[in-house]
């Protein structure tokens, strides 16, 4: 049993028995095909290790926004031929799901099939977490195994609800993003360095609360950045910033120096007059901010400044970028710390573990998210995992 929650080592034989799977499937789709396979890919070690022992595989996912209706556009179909493609095995459809049609396809399943029911969210009782759909699922498998942290945030009937009903185990996927969170702040090793960048502090505040008090250092960057700055009194021109949290971004300040948490903000800046690709662009010191121009990036000597500490730390936490990295020059410092994580990771100097979707696309961008100890592909349950909140995915899996 790992770390409190029950894992596919604790499910004893499972030949021939129906196995209840919560997965992500909610993949990028653009004209029917779908675009990004990652999500497939990572419920294929639970999928090959319940098949290969003869258990009758019965995967559930939801897919959009489809509300508690039927609707055709965000049905699973397409997703399952990817799926099988992917993984390399057949993968069933039924096109429905805790119903008589969902009951007549398991029953005619073999040992070692694994099939796909429609979209969970077709149903309102899934979002409602409503007993009686519960229970509609439960009568459908045996034993039930979450492989969905993405969704684990969420108490609904497929990731919380029927967790009470069957003995319910963590996939191979949820245990190897568990273990990684452990180490990432749970029970680190120390020093911890976190990295938040990004738009906005608004929608990050819980997140910086919560760390100001684990980590020992926390480097912000991205446009969360110029608030900081702002709030300190520092011009910065026309830059992206949200003044009305001028008092939030002291407070955070004063929290950490009372936590003894050393807070990193920019010493330089990439500024330009507007913000597009390759626009004329320069770095000056934060100090020196001209008016007309808006801050893009970190400048050279602020990503040495956080090279210095990713060198100290044993374990980075990363959470968005350091600048507007989707446009050319202003990735050069996410680029560069995120290489530089990544060299002290396959030196095995550090523990590295990020998450989120537009740190996903960065560290793609910079062609080292193979190279992170942990790349978490779920954005809100990585988010609150980070602001210390309980999952109630996971902690239906504690018992």
């Amino acid at each position: 049993m790992a770390a409190g929650f029950k894992t596919l080592d604790d499910m004893g034989s499972v030949a021939g028995k129906r196995v209840l799977v919560r997965v992500d499937l909610n993949v990028p789709m653009a004209q029917g095909k779908v675009t990004d396979t990652t999500r497939i890919e990572r419920i294929g070690p639970t999928i090959a290790e319940l098949a290969g022992k003869g258990a009758k595989t019965i995967l559930l996912a939801h897919f959009g926004r489809p509300k508690g209706a039927v609707v055709p556009q965000f049905s699973l179909e397409p997703v399952a031929k990817a799926a099988a493609e992917v993984l390399g095995r057949e993968v069933g459809f039924v096109a429905g799901c805790a119903d008589d049609i969902s009951a007549a396809a398991i029953a005619a399943m073999k040992d070692g099939d694994v099939l796909l029911l429609e979209n969970t969210r077709f149903h309102k009782g899934e979002e409602e977490n409503d007993p009686e759909f519960s229970q509609a699922l439960a009568a459908l498998g045996e034993l039930y195994v979450n492989d969905a942290f993405s969704a684990a945030h969420r108490a609904h009937a497929s990731t919380e609800g029927l967790a009470h009903l069957l003995p319910a185990y963590a996939g191979r996927t949820l245990q190897a993003e568990l273990e990684a969170l452990e180490k990432g702040l749970g029970n680190p090793a120390r020093p911890v360095v976190a990295i938040v960048g990004g738009a906005k502090v608004s929608t990050k505040i819980d997140l910086l609360m919560n760390l100001v008090k684990k980590v020992d250092a926390l480097v912000i960057g991205g446009g969360m950045a110029n608030t900081f700055l702002a709030a300190r009194g520092t011009q910065i021109g026309t830059s992206l910033a949200e003044h009305d949290l001028s008092t939030t971004a002291n407070q955070i300040m004063i929290e950490a120096a009372e936590a003894g948490c050393a807070v990193i903000l920019p010493v330089d800046g990439v500024v330009a007059h507007e913000f597009k690709a390759n626009a004329t662009s320069k770095t000056v010191a934060i100090e020196a901010v001209p008016a007309d121009t808006m801050i893009l990036d970190a400048g050279e000597k602020s990503v040495e400044i956080i090279n210095q500490w990713i060198d100290r730390a044993a374990t980075l936490v990363w959470n968005g970028p350091l600048g507007a990295f989707e446009i050319e020059p202003f990735d050069r410092a996410t680029l560069a710390a995120a290489r530089h994580a990544a060299q002290r990771t396959r030196e095995g100097a550090l523990i590295s573990v990020a998450g989120g979707g537009d740190t996903v696309a960065a560290l793609n961008h910079a062609g080292v998210a193979q190279d992170f100890t942990y790349v978490s592909t779920a954005g809100g349950a990585f988010l609150e995992w980070m602001e210390g909140k309980a999952l109630p995915g996971i902690e239906v899996l504690k018992r």
